[in-house]
């Protein structure tokens, strides 16, 4: 089981591992799902696509290597740019300019190199699904292959050969906006998350019409940003970087990935996108990357320090760098191949070859890199798109894909709390809809959602849609308190929303009131809450400070629950949320994230019972966002949490240590019970395996799903390790009275880890593994390892 760390980082030498002889014990044995995901899918370089590549480099002049590496917006480029030889533009997305410009570029250019057309289709194009977050809710990696698949061929009929997806950045931190696109806290699921959608969207060739090569964001360790807030400063040691953060980059390389996007963020010090470490000697050398490094947007020129020590030209800040000059040079040499928006490299490039500054070596290298994956990409046999296919409706929410984006919600969603049976609802009955989210379509689909409701685009479905469509009963909606929208920044003419103001203030956009939700909830058979953050609350540059529902949200729930009705909530949201007050109000809560195009029926399927609700939490929900982060697979403490004892590492303020719901949790409408943790071994070599088996059974009166999850702990080492690591998970499906033993395979890729020299190190000792439902899990066993 658990080939993260065996693909993260050319795996244990030290035990006589080699990857090759890892991925063929893996083809041997069999794969569980997870393991499926995280099995490499990267081929041997062509030798014919070398020869190509190398003798169209060595007609390029310098300046048009210098173009090549250049990467512009959809607002930037021009005919000159193209007919200049420019490398890529992202944004594009109508697909007669994107001909246009690719024609020039081809037909009028000396050497007629294509141009790299690349998009953020990050859960969907024009189909959009459930968003990363809730994607890995589902503990399926066929949920983010689906996604993954049909945004690649719904980008790819547009021109769109590159995707800026997926994002796998590790992350421990709710206030940051972006965890909305990750997998959560836990670097081994988002290793299996991250390779499913590399593969899905780039398949075993991605120069097929249907497949675009994905780019991997952000490298790396961009999700700890310093506060939660977006850019900001990443300060680890060696361990946690090569631990947590790099796996999921290492298992979607090893899935075949060819691009990645460098990060806005300084690690120790170093800004992502001019760091010769993680770029050229962890992720081009020790990995053997053969693809190319894009920049983030401006990164390149954000090097720079800001005024007075430089003029003002634009994008600035990190100080590595005192000018363009400098910063292009910081850049390149460090492994960054192509810069978006910012021109540095292309407009000093000459400058610095001259001054020796950077190398024609590695701009060569870059180039290269570049042309590699518009070969593999097959532009140059297909540059064009057909734009008749690419405008007609038909081509994108086929039925086919509308149902899987269907399935795929419904096994996203977590439910938290289901007191006394209130869900599944009664589909005669009367529900009353109510809150700011019931008729939105854009806080269905969420942020990034692809070109979203354009008229391509398949009809979106909100909740009271897909709630009247599943009922026989009546269904009214009552919006009680506003929408409030707000992309500009705060100043003096527009201040900060205030909790009280953010998103629910006010009569709604219907002029209804609190007061008329109590009254739609005392008049219905059921009461049905749509709660959350709006879509742009999420993503980037959206960090919050606070967790609780913004605006009257709580208010509306408080006032709705006083009727004595049993009060359930749907939430909408991109982030753990505290819900400390909500659970206290609600009798059953539903967290739905933002579930994409069919969210309306998917949400419908759940609450009335057709689909039983099978995900888990892929990140902790705290107590407070004081407790922020708040994290499953921390290191432990001297003295640890004890709310009942003064002198330990807890919270004056608050009764308890555990957060409100653990990394792993979620409920179902029957129940299960795992157990029977066993081990095939007690004691195991270093370059050993031993087997983990359980057994699941569904103890209730209807079908549903379960994830088995197995944790690892090591005691006692040279270096302190988490409380406890996901090291496998697998998701079955269960009749009534029905059960299954589950079985995981353990090896030295689970029970070692990487010291603080970068070295991955298989310590003798005992070893604890825990089985359960959750990070919770109570079942324990143990084994040796020896020398």
């Amino acid at each position: 089981m658990a080939r993260t760390e065996r693909r993260t980082l050319a795996v244990v030498a030290s035990v006589g591992l080699t990857l090759a002889l890892a991925t063929g014990a893996l083809a041997a044995r069999g794969l569980s799902d997870d393991e499926e995901a995280l099995a490499p899918t990267r081929g041997r370089p062509s030798a014919g696509i070398e020869r190509k590549v190398d003798a169209l480099l060595a007609r390029m002049t310098t300046k048009e290597k210098l173009q090549q590496v250049q990467l512009l917006s959809d607002g930037q480029v021009t005919d000159a740019d193209a007919r200049a030889g420019v490398g890529s533009v992202f944004s594009l997305v109508d697909a007669e300019r994107i001909n246009h410009f690719q024609r020039v570029a081809v037909e009028q250019s000396r050497l007629g190199i294509p141009i790299l057309f690349a998009y953020d289709t990050v859960h969907g194009y024009r189909t959009v699904f459930p968003v990363p977050l809730g994607a890995a809710s589902s503990f399926d990696p066929e949920v983010a292959s689906a996604d993954a698949e049909v945004g690649a061929r719904e980008s790819a009929i547009q021109g769109i050969k590159q995707v800026y997806s997926p994002m796998v950045d590790v992350s421990h931190e709710p206030r940051w906006g972006r965890i909305v696109e990750g997998a959560g806290e836990d670097p081994y699921l988002g290793s299996v998350m991250g390779a499913a959608r590399v593969k899905g969207a780039q398949g075993t060739d991605y120069s097929r019409p249907d497949k675009v090569v994905s780019s991997v964001k952000h490298y790396v360790a961009y999700g700890e940003a310093e506060g939660g807030r977006d850019y900001n400063t990443t300060d680890l040691s060696e361990s946690r970087l090569r631990n947590l953060y790099l796996p999921p980059f290492k298992a979607a390389i090893d899935a075949g990935a060819d691009t990645v996007m460098c990060s806005f963020n300084s690690i120790n010090g170093v800004p992502g996108c001019a760091n010769k470490y993680t770029e050229t000697d962890i992720l081009k050398k020790e990995w053997g990357f053969d693809g190319f490094i894009e920049s983030d947007y401006t990164a390149v020129a954000e090097l720079r320090a800001c005024p007075p020590v430089t003029p003002d030209e634009g994008p600035c800040g990190h100080g590595v760098a005192a000018d363009g000059p400098q910063a292009g040079a910081a850049a390149l040499m460090a492994g960054t191949d192509s810069e978006m928006v910012s021109t540095n490299i292309r407009d000093y490039g000459e400058q610095l070859l001259a001054t020796r500054q950077i190398t024609m070596k590695r701009l060569d290298d870059a180039v290269r890199r570049i042309l590699r994956v518009k070969f593999r990409a097959g532009l140059f046999d297909h540059p064009y798109v057909d734009v008749a296919k690419a405008s007609d409706p038909a081509s994108y929410g086929k039925p086919a894909d509308l149902a899987r984006s269907r399935w795929a919600a419904g096994r996203s969603m977590v439910l938290l709390k289901n007191d006394g049976g209130a869900l599944p609802l009664d589909p005669a009955r009367s529900t009353a809809l109510i809150g700011p989210f019931g008729d939105e379509v854009d806080d269905v689909l969420g942020p990034w959602p692809g070109r979203g409701a354009d008229d391509l685009a398949p009809a979106h479905v909100p909740l009271v849609e897909g709630l009247r469509a599943a009922s026989t009963g009546e269904v009214t909606y009552t919006q009680a308190c506003n929408l409030a929208h707000s992309f500009d920044p705060p100043n003096v003419a527009n201040p900060p929303l205030t909790p009280e103001d953010e998103v629910c203030a006010g009569p709604g956009d219907d002029g209804t009131t609190i007061d008329d939700a109590v009254a739609a909830a005392e008049a219905a058979d059921q009461v049905v809450l749509a709660l959350g953050e709006n879509a742009y609350m999420s993503g980037e540059a959206n960090a919050r400070s606070e967790l609780t529902l913004p605006g009257q949200q709580q208010k509306l729930l408080d006032a709705v629950a006083a009727t004595g009705k049993p009060v359930v909530v749907v939430l909408l949201n991109g982030r753990p949320l505290d819900l400390s007050a909500v659970q206290g109000k609600a009798a059953a809560i539903l967290e739905a994230w933002f579930p994409g195009t069919e969210g309306g029926h998917a949400v419908a399927d759940v609450l009335f019972g057709t689909v039983n609700p099978g995900g888990k939490l892929p990140v902790t929900f705290p107590r407070r966002v004081g407790t922020a982060p708040t994290y499953y697979n921390h290191e432990p403490t001297g003295r640890p949490c004890d709310a009942a004892s003064k002198y330990n590492s807890r919270y004056r303020d608050l009764d308890t240590c555990a957060p409100l719901y653990p990394f792993g949790f979620g409920l179902s409408y029957t129940t299960f019970e795992v157990s029977d943790l066993r081990l095939s071994r007690s004691s195991v070599r270093r370059d050993g395996r031993l087997t983990a088996s359980m057994q699941v059974r569904n103890t209730g009166s209807v079908a549903g799903d379960e994830v088995a999850q197995l944790y690892l702990h090591d005691p006692v080492a040279s270096l302190s390790q988490p409380v406890r690591r996901l090291r496998g998970f697998q998701r079955v499906s269960l009749d009534p009275g029905q059960s299954t033993t589950v079985t995981f395979t353990l090896d030295a890729s689970d029970f070692g880890f990487y010291d603080n020299r970068g070295k991955y190190v298989v310590e003798p000792g005992l070893i604890e593994v825990y089985g359960g439902d959750s990070s919770a899990a109570a079942m324990k066993a143990t084994f040796t390892v020896t020398r």
